[in-house]
């Protein structure tokens, strides 16, 4: 499998670490202890397409949005992270949030 880098092109998979599921957010500081322990303990299973995030250690050290299919592993799209959270902190839903 290749991964295609917004910054480095084409590389092959040994160039990336996966680092979970980059659908996952970190509940508020004030939220209730069931809230944390499904952030820290719950994952999907999803079948299809899914975002994961990916670090480029041996290239650029960029952090990546990958979404790939799960059930044939073709990659859908890569974005930097960086792109896609300011992407959602812009967006109607998520206007406002962190700041």
């Amino acid at each position: 499998m290749r991964l295609t880098c917004p910054s480095c092109g084409s590389r092959g998979l040994e160039e990336f670490t996966y680092r979970g599921d980059a659908t996952v957010r970190r509940p508020s500081a004030d939220a209730s202890q069931e809230a944390w322990v499904d952030y820290v303990y719950l994952r999907d299973n999803p079948c299809g397409p899914h975002q994961e995030l990916w670090y480029h250690g041996a290239g650029c050290r960029s952090w990546l949005v990958v979404t790939r299919d799960t059930r044939t592993h073709q990659i859908l799209d890569v974005r930097n992270a960086r792109d896609v959270m300011l992407a959602e902190r812009m967006s109607p839903e998520g206007k406002g949030e962190g700041s």
